[in-house]
């Protein structure tokens, strides 16, 4: 049989778990088809490595001791894609030029490891009739059609014990204590993590916040003989005022009153409201990086696994997924440019409001 030539790429955002689906991908060809008759071919730092055809031929042996290894083997760069179609001052033709690389590789598919803007750059190759199959990965847990995506389980592991440790700082000193959770435009990774550390309250973008409910709950807790309180925040929360407004003009608002993050507006306002000195912690990068967790370990082999099956059964144009506790995938244009919110009436949501903890809605 002639040898196949499987191009990977890993753009956007680093997270764990990279290493290991590059791994389980590698290896389960290797098993399928035999290991000399897969070629893969790693495209360094994403699709500016697709664009400047910068791509290397790997060796099998690159695919062993990986599997616990942060970070991605091929690097990673962020390219937006309401740019991939536009012709900048370079003159270059990103679209063109990624195609180009693709038959320049001899390439008999590629593979894509990435978020929702990986995801749309997958669909545009592939409505341009490229090969590809894309698997879901970010910390966020925001990408449409999937249960989860790989990276997300050990980012609240590494978030929930930020929580753990403020726990006895707060309480040492008696403060209120915000940490500042990664997540722009969804909650997923501030709620498991609020939930599972113990936070008071949540704050998520899909529940624009009263202030002054956070206020009095946090007040509530103090006149109750509570010490200290945890409040988990997403950094792309809002109140409910700039939830009337575009984003934009949020923008604007906040840049017009020198506010430099939701978490630090509201711990100024909590502080004056409450009276307790209030501090805010950002691990920020923090939780994307280290080693992957045992589950996103698991989970990362067998989204290899299916690519690798989809590649058997030339079944492209999907994104690989976990639909309702199993294995499958999801045509790319389906998903790509959709994001995944949480529900304000979703389990978890309400499992937290069952203890008492307050999303100041």
């Amino acid at each position: 049989m002639a040898k196949k030539r499987i191009g990977i790429l890993t753009s956007g955002g680093d997270c764990p778990g990279l290493n290991a689906t590059i791994r389980g991908v590698a290896k389960a060809c290797f098993e399928r088809f035999g290991s000399e008759n897969v070629q893969i071919v790693g495209i360094q730092n994403g699709y500016y490595g697709l664009i400047n055809n910068i791509a290397r031929d790997m060796d099998n042996s690159e695919f062993s001791g990986i599997l616990t290894q942060g970070g991605t083997i091929l690097g990673t760069k962020r390219q937006p894609f309401k740019m991939m179609s536009v012709i900048e001052e370079d003159n270059v033709d990103k679209v063109k030029a990624m195609k180009d690389t693709y038959k320049a590789q001899k390439l008999d598919c590629l593979l894509t490891l990435g978020g929702n803007g990986t995801h749309k750059t997958a669909n545009l190759l592939s409505e341009e009739g490229l090969n590809i199959i894309g698997l879901p990965k970010t910390i966020d847990n925001d990408i449409f059609g999937t249960d989860v995506t790989f990276g997300f389980h050990t980012a609240v592991d590494t978030a929930t014990d930020v929580i753990d440790r403020l726990h006895t700082t707060a309480a040492s000193h008696s403060r209120i204590l915000m940490v500042e959770i990664m997540g722009n435009k969804a909650g997923w990774l501030t709620l498991y993590s609020g939930i599972a550390g113990g936070a008071d309250v949540i704050i998520i973008p899909e529940i624009p916040y009263d202030t002054q409910k956070v206020i009095d709950s946090l007040s509530k807790r103090s006149a109750s003989g509570k010490t200290f309180s945890i409040v988990a925040v997403a950094e792309g929360a809002f109140d409910v005022e700039e939830a009337q407004l575009k984003k934009k003009e949020r923008a604007k608002r906040r840049l017009d009153a020198g506010i430099t993050t939701a978490t630090a507006r509201l711990a100024a306002q909590v502080q004056k409201g409450t009276g307790i000195e209030t501090r805010v912690c950002t691990p920020g990068h923090m939780l994307r990086g280290g080693s992957p967790s045992a589950y996103d370990r698991i989970l990362a082999t067998k989204f290899g696994v299916r690519a690798a099956d989809l590649i058997a059964k030339d079944k492209f144009g999907y994104s690989v997924a976990m639909i309702n506790g199993a294995i499958g995938e999801n045509k790319l244009k389906d998903v790509a440019g959709k994001t995944k919110f949480v529900d304000p009436e979703c389990s978890y949501v309400k499992t937290a409001k069952d203890i008492g903890v307050s999303f100041g809605d």
